[in-house]
Order: C-alpha cells, then structure tokens, then sequence
C-alpha cells in the first residue's frame, strides 16, 4: 500500500481555511455523522475525556469513511502516549500545554524514528497499514503533522521560538485556558483575551506558520478568521447535541405544551 496522504497538512499548507469541530462523546457514530456532514477536520480528543486508544481507533475508522481529515489530541505531550497514536494510524497530532522551545522540540522528536527522533520502532500497526506501506520507516514523517497548543501567556510570550522549531507543522491557540492564565476563566469575550488573540495569529502569520483556535459560535469562528487564523473548530459533538437540546426544550418549556394543560372532560 502506499503512505496514506495527509489531506489536512496539505489543506493549512494551502492558504484555505479548513472548518471542523471537537469530538469528545467518544462514539464513532457521532464521528461519522460529523465527517458526513461536511466538516474539513475533526479532533479527537483524549485530553479532556475518557477516550482510550481503542476508542480512539474506532474514531478513525469511522472518520476515515467520510471527507473529514482526523486530529488527535493525546492528554500530554509525552512520548509514549505520541508513539501509541501514531502507531494506532494517527497521522495529525494536537499537543497540549507547549510552553517553551524546548517542548516543541521534543514533541517533533516524539514523532520522528532515529537519528532524528526518539519514536520507538515497531513492524507490523496500524499506522504502516499492518506492514504493508512500503518504506514506512523512512517515510512516515512526510504525512505527520506536529501542531502544539500555546494556551498561557507566558507560553504565548515565547511564540516565536516554538514557531521556529524545525518541525512543528502548525500553532494552536487555546482561547478557554489563556483567558484562565490571564484572569478571565470562562470569558474569552474579554477585550484583553482578544487582543491576544488577535496578535497571536499574527505572531504565527509573521512566522510563517498556520494556526488553529476553536470557537464557541458561529460568530465568534468569524472574528476568529478576520483575526487571520488558518484553521478554526466550530464547537463539539457535545455542544451541538446539548445545544440544539436546551434550545428545543426551551422552546417548549416557554410556551408551554399540551402536556401541561388540563385535560377536558
């Protein structure tokens, strides 16, 4: 088999602005229907939720079905949960909590076999299809995508040394926790936070680097990509499904149903 092409390196490499979205239910099927949608990327995330390495495989089997390109989102920028995606067939890979150079530099080391790296070498996975693409040890880094996530203010200091790090493929800003860093927990709308925002896209435009954030709305993602961000996640499976359920139920609750009017006899 040849080496599966990564479609979302080549999307943010491009100029386009991908759209996607968070998936943290952990269901495949949720995947799925999400990938059939439309959205350009989905992230897995096992930061934020229970998702393990098996479910995170039934994830990329199901997004690999539709037009959706997968991120995975590993809980730490550690080299033997890096290695675990990896072989498990993840080919973009979000690490959280970068904060230095340094950091930056060992998650690309992460990805990469010796001499360039530290990944640790095995024969027969999911990522080389089961041994069967030729060449795979030699080739696997020209379809990886290394992204890290600044997500503090002294993290975001430092933007331009992890920028520069051979290697990282793209920045991810995290809007939720750099509000949380600047005193703003849970209010990203803070004229401060988005000041940052703003600079922080372009910090990584000057670099030469694309970059990701993710927004709460649809009016929000649109500020975002006036900010000049590369790629942009529009909320999550959950957000959708509890959303669109509060809003239903509102609906009704305001109104009132026949269910809640006297019955006539």
């Amino acid at each position: 088999m040849d080496l599966p092409i990564n479609q979302f390196k080549r999307a943010i490499a491009s100029g386009r602005t991908p759209l996607g979205a968070w998936l943290g239910s952990g269901a495949a099927s949720t995947a799925e229907a999400l990938g059939c949608v439309g959205f350009d990327f989905l992230v897995v995330d096992m930061e934020h939720t229970p998702i393990d390495t098996p479910q995170m495989i039934d994830i990329l089997r199901a997004i690999a079905g539709t037009p959706a390109q997968a991120i995975v989102r590993p809980p730490w920028n550690d080299m033997v949960m890096i290695k675990r995606a990896l072989d498990a067939g993840a080919q973009s890979l979000l690490l959280p909590f970068v904060q230095n150079a340094d950091e930056a530099r060992r998650a690309v080391s992460y990805t990469r076999y010796p001499p360039e790296g530290v990944r640790g070498v095995a024969g027969t996975h999911r990522g080389s299809r089961y041994g069967t693409v030729s060449n795979y040890l030699k080739r696997a880094s020209e379809e990886i995508c290394v992204i890290v996530q600044i997500e503090t203010l002294p993290a975001l200091g430092k933007l331009d040394e992890i920028a520069a790090v051979p290697g990282i493929d793209s920045i991810f800003i995290g809007p939720s926790d750099l509000s949380a860093s600047m005193g703003h927990l849970g209010d990203i709308t803070n004229s401060a936070v988005q000041e940052h925002l703003a600079a922080a896209a372009k910090a990584c435009r000057r670099a030469g680097k694309p970059s990701g954030i993710i927004g709460p709305n649809p009016e929000m993602v649109a500020r975002f990509i006036d900010y000049g961000y590369s790629w942009v996640a529009i909320g999550s499976d959950m957000g959708f499904m509890v959303g669109r359920a509060q809003e239903l139920l509102s609906r009704f609750r305001n109104a009132g149903t026949a269910a809640d009017k006297p019955v006539a006899r």
